[in-house]
């Protein structure tokens, strides 16, 4: 893969439930069923933050 070439972010669509991977620049609508609101699957990483 190409460093220069981001890979597409999963999203949900809020009506179907179908995942939608979008990428930089593209329409954000799902491809099944064309709803506009689209949510962010959680990330398998683990995040850590430092207390102060």
């Amino acid at each position: 893969m190409d460093p220069q070439q981001p890979e597409p972010v999963v999203y949900l669509c809020g009506d179907c439930g179908a995942e939608c991977p979008l990428k930089s620049g593209d329409v954000i609508q799902c491809r099944d069923c064309g709803y506009r609101i689209l949510y962010k699957k959680r990330t398998r990483r683990i995040v850590q933050y430092e207390a102060r």
